[in-house]
């Protein structure tokens, strides 16, 4: 078995190589499918804060990484058309700053987190999966229905949003953004971990009548793991919308949130490299399986059977000998 820190550093190190040796092969477009892998591990990095340390099962994580999505479509489609965004009687530009974007798509999406939190962290089980999937489904619907920014025909951005001092429609620069802000994602995922904090949710998580014993409210504590989690899978729809640049209803679909449950699960819940190492196969699977046969699903289904019966830590905990969070 190998040691889950020299683990992490290989994934890290493996994911780097990729795109170098697609530059020295001229493969753009396995440059391409590496920073799709690089945004999915991110919004996955998100829900396993949820999922993996605070044991919250979220069917309905796409709604954060659609309004990441959309606060992108919209800010870039009125700075495109250069028409003035019309927000409770104020009148605001557009913009293509990258910087910009991410911010409002992250507030955004934790103010969304902390109002659908506040009311599905009154339930527990299968009623909390169940109302997160419904207020997944609300979000879905409404974008459908929002005719001013293309409805269920969605929303498409002439060009990709601008970085001070990067050429983002260059494959290889852009991924070097989406990787920074994995690799800061996965830094400050393993401190919360570490912290009081997230022993706290830990805690909470497995025991929270002895977290209420010692003066801790443990529905608040997964509160603001559950914002966390949404404001870091808003950041991740915001860099998929500039990656396709498009926006559509499907970012907000309950099959969305299954395909992230999916990477945490594949890679290793509660583990640091699981989203990545999940998104990463994810993407493989979905290119050299979905090159083969529009039934890759099947092949991938079956893999999540094993994973699941007989190795409950995902590849992760198979490679290291260590078993996943149990939620």
């Amino acid at each position: 078995m190998i040691s889950e820190r020299y683990l992490n550093a290989l994934v890290l190190l493996a994911f780097l190589a990729i795109p170098v040796w697609a530059i020295l092969a001229d493969e753009p477009f396995t440059i391409t499918l590496a920073t799709r892998a690089a945004i999915l591990a991110l919004a996955a990095v998100g829900l396993n804060i949820a999922l993996g340390i605070g044991g919250l099962v979220s069917l309905g994580h796409a709604v954060f990484f659609g309004i990441g999505g959309y606060a992108m479509g919209i800010l870039a489609f009125h700075a495109q058309t250069y028409t003035p965004l019309e927000l409770g009687g104020l009148s605001l530009a557009g913009t293509k700053s990258m910087p910009v974007v991410w911010v409002v798509a992250m507030i955004t999406s934790a103010l969304a987190a902390l109002g659908i939190g506040v009311l599905s962290l009154r339930t527990t089980g299968v009623y909390f999966i169940m109302i997160t999937l419904a207020f997944g489904q609300m979000f879905f619907y409404f974008a459908i229905s929002w005719s001013a920014y293309g409805g269920e025909d969605g929303l498409s951005i002439y060009v990709r949003n601008e970085f001070p001092g990067i050429n983002t429609l260059v494959p290889i620069q852009f991924f070097g953004v989406c990787f920074v802000i994995l690799c800061i994602a996965l830094y400050l995922n393993a401190r919360l971990a570490a912290s009081p904090f997230g022993l706290a949710l830990n805690a909470s998580r497995q025991v929270p009548a002895r977290v209420e014993a010692v003066g801790l409210n443990p529905t608040r504590i997964k509160l603001l793991a559950f914002v966390i989690s949404g404001a870091l899978t808003g950041l991740a729809g915001a860099l998929f919308a500039d990656l396709n640049r498009f926006v559509s209803p499907t970012m907000f679909s309950w099959q969305l949130s299954g395909e992230l449950i999916v990477l945490v699960i594949l890679g290793g819940v509660g583990r640091l490299m699981g989203p990545v190492v999940g998104a990463a196969l994810f993407v493989v699977l979905e290119h050299w399986l979905g090159g083969l046969t529009e039934f890759w699903h099947i092949f991938l289904g079956a893999i999540l059977l094993v994973i699941v019966l007989f190795a409950r830590g995902g590849v992760v905990g198979l490679l290291t000998g260590k078993e996943g969070a149990h939620v």
